[in-house]
């Protein structure tokens, strides 16, 4: 029987990941979501790799059970620290996807010789995953990054428009750390919110990697390959959070793009 028909499953400690899900529900319109939003435990980036491939391998179980034909973590720090174990864990039943070879695939393909700059959370940047896999590619691109601690919060609590975000941003990719690169990655779910800013702050000099495109454009690709794409037009979206609050619910209109219905479903009784 044909899994085509079947949902995808993406996860993220938080809101972030909802940017991935709006990019594959952008480019990807047939096919059913399900979301998984961790929020009982976030962030991810400040719990061990242990507690973390804990809570990953519950919510895989929760996508399995719905026979989800793809399993994607939408979380940097989730990608680095479960992603191997969840492949193993799932083996045939379901593709893994993660955030972060697909970026490095796109930088294999489009780059040589130039300098890649990453901005992420203090984990993510801190993990070096990014860095080491970059290096191993081989094609002599150098690796920039600098930790933005400030953006999360700040696009959390909605202040993308206006002094204060121009102000925040334009002084992290001011940082030395950031200086001569010819392209740069949002390496945090939550960044492509502040693309636009990013953007014209470099007025078009850098190229800015919104990887929530470029994970949703693998995606897309990989489905195609495989004769997995749903072709029928009855999409049908679920999101799950393992705590309810009502600013997570508001929240999720900003971050998906449209108001949806949150349902609880507790990792943990």
């Amino acid at each position: 029987m044909s899994k085509a028909k079947n949902p995808i499953g993406i996860f993220d400690s938080g809101i972030g990941g909802l940017t991935v899900a709006r990019a594959v529900k952008n480019i990807l319109p047939n096919e059913s979501i399900i979301y998984f939003g961790d929020i009982a435990h976030l962030p991810y980036g400040d719990k061990s790799a242990s507690a973390i491939q804990a809570y990953s391998i519950k919510i895989t179980d929760i996508f399995l059970k719905s026979h989800c034909k793809v399993i994607l973590i939408a979380c940097n720090s989730a990608s680095a620290a479960a992603y191997e174990l969840v492949r193993e864990y799932v083996g045939s039943k379901a593709k893994v996807f993660n955030v972060i070879d697909p970026v490095i695939n796109y930088i294999r393909e489009n780059y040589v010789d130039i300098s890649v700059g990453l901005i992420g959370t203090k984990q993510t940047v801190g993990s070096n995953v990014y860095k080491k896999k970059i290096e191993d590619l081989g094609n002599n691109v150098h690796f920039k990054s600098l930790a933005t601690p400030l953006l999360v919060p700040m696009i959390e609590e909605g202040f993308i428009n206006g002094r204060i975000s121009n102000d925040i941003i334009n002084e992290y990719l001011s940082n030395t750390n950031l200086q001569e690169i010819q392209a740069l990655i949002l390496g945090c779910t939550h960044y492509p919110l502040i693309k636009d800013k990013v953007d014209e702050f470099y007025q078009g000099k850098v190229d800015v990697l919104d990887t929530s495109e470029i994970v949703a454009a693998s995606l897309k690709a990989y489905l195609e390959y495989n004769l997995l794409l749903n072709k029928n037009d009855n999409a049908d979206h679920q999101f799950l959070v393992s705590d309810y609050t009502s600013d997570f619910e508001e929240l999720t209109r900003r971050f998906f793009g449209e108001k949806v219905k949150l349902e609880k479903y507790p990792l943990w009784e």
